[in-house]
């Protein structure tokens, strides 16, 4: 039963869609599944051994894991992978979770690529933005309306005034 069990962690391993990472105390790649060489661009057997901050630049939060026992839940970060283009579309959102391996000397790390998600929350936040301004476009040229329309109507009263107050004049000088 154990050599199944065995197959069955390998089979999740190499299946599950996270990117898991798991390194040692000196912070080198030790282990990498399918799911992490896609989201980094990366091929498994050139970064195991390699320090894992050719691919992770910081590892602040692998230490203080190592360093305090403490595991880190939901942290989301963004990472640029190495061998992508410059562009904002190649940057890799993902909410991570990292804890340590004491018995084993090791620091893995489970990475949920939300990077779908999190351009849908840009395009919410830009298309609110967007709107807003269009909205506040719209009352401008409101405003810039309805003054032109008191204008005429204080031009059009000085006028009627105007003309009200020569009918009186010419009235009250017919009746002296």
């Amino acid at each position: 039963m154990l050599t199944n069990e065995k197959n069955l962690w390998q089979i999740l391993w190499e299946y599950d869609p996270n990117g898991l990472i798991v390194v040692d105390t000196q912070m080198n790649i030790t282990l990498v599944n399918p799911a992490f060489c896609k989201m980094f661009n990366v091929n498994q057997t050139e970064i195991i051994g390699q320090p894992a901050s050719i691919v992770l630049e910081d590892l602040a939060d692998f230490q203080k894991v190592w360093e305090k026992d403490e595991v880190i839940r939901g942290k989301e970060k963004k990472y640029k992978p190495e061998n992508q283009a410059n562009s904002e579309a190649d940057i890799v959102y993902v909410k991570e979770v990292i804890f340590p391996i004491r018995d084993q000397n090791l620091i893995a790390c489970i990475m949920v690529d939300i990077t779908y998600e999190w351009q849908r929350k840009q395009e919410m936040i830009n298309l609110r933005n967007e709107t807003v301004s269009k909205v506040n476009e719209v009352v401008d040229h409101q405003m810039k309306v309805v003054q032109e329309i008191a204008g005429l109507l204080g031009e059009t009263t000085a006028e009627t005034k105007v003309s009200l107050l020569k009918i009186i004049k010419m009235v009250n000088q017919e009746t002296l």
